[in-house]
């Protein structure tokens, strides 16, 4: 989880220089963050549902979401920041009370906020009481958090723009999702052939579905071919394509590879953790070129 939150750093910071000259969006370091813990916890409640032979690890995914609440938390502060006009260090409590109760993104960031805490109490609840859980609501109050933000962001003044960003969102989050979640629990030659194979018949799905709503929310949003290169919004998402199209790379080769090798047991669980790792970092630096393209004008 480190090595993905410091990928998602480094992806920010790319489109940091990628916007130059325009202003640095620090928002974005938080909202990279914010995003990966909620797909982290998304994945980590599916995984039983992907992989039925893997329990619901309660107080990993509890302790994800709490991450999750706080980044959140952060990422409204710097969300009302914005709004104001003011640096972080000079919004006062009563302009982010303003924020909250009057503006509609900071009624969003508290509707998300109550999803997320909901989904960490749930889980630590969870924990306590494994024989009578489930995650069906982790999964809905997870899936309903990652939505709120794209559905009401700048895409849902588009034709079918909300629709789009949260299929995108969502799609995104169980890619990036499941498969680090695959990289904390499962610890087995074992497991890994059994869950690997399963979490590639669901991987494939869903980068198609990232691949195709990113490159239509992005058209849309450009003003012309021509903006790809001269708008730092445009810049941006050509690095977000590129790592795409390198993912998509990197996941054919898996596919005739290391998803075969693993699920006949021919490869030790140490390697099968390895790859898993190096496609979380790529992923994770594609999580921070969006959380950028996310706030950037």
């Amino acid at each position: 989880m480190l090595s993905a939150a410091a990928a998602g750093l480094v992806g920010v910071a790319l489109a940091g220089v990628l916007a130059l000259p325009g202003p640095l969006p620090t928002e974005a370091a938080i909202r990279v963050l914010a995003d990966g813990a909620g797909s982290t916890t998304l994945g980590l409640a599916a995984l039983s549902r992907v992989v039925p032979r893997l329990p619901t690890p309660w107080r990993l995914l509890a302790a994800v979401a709490g991450f999750w609440a706080v980044a959140e938390f952060g990422t409204l502060i710097f969300e009302a920041a914005h709004v104001v006009g003011v640096p972080v260090t000079g919004l006062s409590a009563g302009e982010f009370g303003t924020y909250l109760v009057h503006i509609s993104g900071g009624q969003v960031g508290i509707a998300i906020l109550i999803g997320v805490t909901t989904v960490a109490g749930g889980s630590a609840l969870a924990f306590r009481r494994p024989e009578s859980a489930s995650t069906d609501l982790v999964l809905v109050f997870a899936a309903v958090a990652l939505a709120l933000r794209p559905i009401t962001g700048h895409m849902s003044q588009q034709l079918f723009g909300s629709v789009l960003a949260a299929v995108h969102a969502l799609a995104a989050a169980v890619w990036f999702g499941l498969l680090i979640a695959l990289t904390l629990v499962v610890r087995t030659r074992g497991e890994w052939a059994v869950a690997l194979p399963r979490y590639s018949a669901v991987a494939l799905p869903s980068v198609a579905t990232v691949a195709v709503t990113g490159l239509l929310n992005g058209l849309i949003r450009l003003d012309g071919i021509g903006a790809l290169t001269t708008t730092g919004y445009g810049r941006i998402l050509l690095a977000k394509i590129a790592v795409l199209l390198g993912l998509l790379w990197l996941g054919w080769w898996w596919r005739r590879t290391w998803v075969p090798r693993a699920a006949d047991h021919r490869m030790d669980a140490e390697r099968s953790l390895r790859r898993a790792v190096v496609e979380v970092a790529v992923m994770a630096v594609a999580f921070g070129l969006a959380a950028t393209l996310a706030v950037t004008a």
